[in-house]
């Protein structure tokens, strides 16, 4: 095992998914079943691929002690399996204009099936909200937004936020600055 498959191995143990299913038995096989179903290389490759999801499959084995084309098999069975979800750009929201954060704490009438339902699929149709979260505690729903300023939340409040089925209140908050935020 080389240097740097030992320290990606070492990343994965401190994140707590190492160990939980065993080695395969050659190094480029299919991932291992296990509890997650990943073994280390799995989840060496996919730390690996959290860093840096523009990773070739060279760069991806030898950081984790495989070669190419296997590295590429392994990133093949965790895309088919559902393990990597996609790959995407971090964008600068300031650049395209949204300069503010919201966060809206959401309560709704009922916690029935159909509203929570209908409310949800309000929200995936949303081109404004950046992510919604089911919540345990006080509130139904967090959603959070960018926005360019003060105006621009007041018109999607009027015209989308206050519509969304459901809902009957609203409570929102606006950050004053990001103070971490992370990126690869």
């Amino acid at each position: 095992m080389g240097t740097k498959r030992v320290q990606f191995a070492g990343l994965a143990q401190e994140n707590g998914v190492a160990g939980q299913a065993g080695a395969p038995s050659h190094p480029g096989s299919a991932p291992a079943s296990g509890k997650n179903g990943l073994d280390e290389l799995d989840t060496a490759i996919l730390l690996c691929l959290e860093h840096n999801g523009r990773a070739t499959n060279y760069e991806v084995g030898e950081q984790v002690g495989l070669s190419a084309s296997a590295a590429s098999r392994r990133i093949q069975a965790l895309e088919a399996s559902g393990a990597i979800r996609g790959y995407r750009a971090q964008i600068d929201d300031r650049l395209l204009g949204k300069q503010m954060t919201v966060y809206i704490r959401v309560t709704l009438e009922r916690q029935s099936a159909a509203v929570l339902g209908a409310f949800e699929a309000a929200v995936r149709r949303s081109k404004n909200i950046t992510y919604c979260h089911l919540m345990a505690g006080q509130y139904d729903y967090m959603l959070v937004l960018r926005v360019a300023d003060i105006d621009d939340y007041g018109r999607l409040h009027q015209n989308e936020l206050s519509r969304l089925p459901g809902v009957i209140r609203l409570e929102t908050s606006f950050a004053l600055r990001d103070v971490l935020e992370e990126t690869s």
